[in-house]
């Protein structure tokens, strides 16, 4: 009597995991109601789990280039890339950042900060770059 115990416990931890096994690796012929609710459970992740929590919203790109103006080249560069640098680092990180992009060895010879309409955050910066 034990061992019948012994053996229906062992059969029903296999079952469970031979369930989870072809749950994970979708297992079940087309059609059939298994199936069917697996579809239905990945719907509802993807529409039901806020996009929020994955923080995956697309990105600008990190380094842009604009018009010249006044025989310099320019780039626009994030934010985040440059935030908490001295003048001098400023300077050498953006034009790092800028040959990486291009593949070009740029000089950057200014490197202003644009700020919101109150002046109180830093939106980005331009670099002004000669070949």
């Amino acid at each position: 009597m034990l061992e019948d115990a012994q053996t229906n416990g062992t059969r029903a931890g296999e079952a469970r995991e031979s369930a989870w096994k072809r749950l994970i690796f979708w297992d079940f012929p087309r059609g059939s109601w298994q199936y069917d609710v697996v579809v239905v459970l990945i719907l509802l992740f993807i529409f039901a789990v806020p996009r929020d929590l994955f923080r995956d919203q697309p990105r600008a790109a990190s380094v842009v280039f604009l018009s010249s103006e006044k025989g310099y080249d320019r780039a626009f560069i994030e934010a985040d890339l440059l935030n908490g640098l001295g003048d001098a680092a400023r300077l050498q990180r953006s034009q790092d950042l800028i040959n990486q992009k291009t593949g070009k060895s740029h000089q950057v010879v200014r490197v202003e900060p644009i700020r919101d309409d109150a002046e109180l955050e830093i939106k980005g910066y331009i670099a002004y770059t000669v070949h």
